[in-house]
């Protein structure tokens, strides 16, 4: 489990069919990256299968037809967070690494010192869209805003945009989605799934 706060941004050393290499700063954390390990990567929780220069994972086909990490090649960015240790702060929301699917950042509009994103999200997560909920967009916890339907507006701060992938993002780039589990639970209680 994350909380979608970003601890480090990697960069894509090599990027195969189902393998995915990234160069991490070995300061980026206090201690080290152990081989089975779950680090998750544009908000996708993946495991480590090597270590040496840059860490490997493997990309299962449910991860590649489920978030953009296919699309990822030399040099590009990630966001990064190891999985929450029972003494950490939780100060984001729960993230699981379960990207439900694929959305688009629709626009974005400075405001004040922030920015504000207008997403599209899949169709199918729009019931889990609520003013003031959560959502993780490539792994980074943020709060809805506006939400209309499968389109959602989220507010976001220049630490935000400096210290994640978030800032780079151009109107028509694709992103990794992961909606509330809570909204999840809560929806199969209501339909009497235990």
């Amino acid at each position: 489990m994350f909380t979608g706060i970003v601890q480090a941004i990697g960069a894509v050393e090599r990027a195969e069919v189902q393998k995915l290499w990234l160069w991490v700063d070995p300061r980026s954390w206090p201690d080290p990256i152990q081989l089975g390990e779950s680090i998750a990567v544009q908000g996708c929780c993946l495991t480590v299968t090597g270590l040496g220069e840059a860490l490997s994972f493997d990309l299962s086909e449910e991860t590649l037809h489920r978030t953009t990490l296919g699309a990822l090649s030399k040099n590009m960015t990630v966001n990064l967070e190891r999985s929450v240790r029972a003494q950490d702060r939780l100060g984001g929301h729960f993230v699981l690494g379960h990207v439900d699917g694929v959305g688009r950042l629709l626009a974005r509009q400075s405001r004040n010192e922030g920015e504000v994103f207008r997403f599209r999200g899949p169709i199918e997560g729009a019931k889990y869209l609520v003013s003031k909920g959560c959502v993780a967009i490539d792994g980074v916890s943020l709060t809805v805003v506006e939400p209309d339907g499968p389109d959602f507006d989220v507010w976001l701060v220049p630490h935000t945009l400096a210290h994640t992938t978030l800032g780079g993002l151009r109107v028509g780039d694709r992103v990794n989605v992961e909606f509330d589990v809570l909204a999840k639970y809560v929806e199969n209680l209501g339909k009497g799934r235990f």
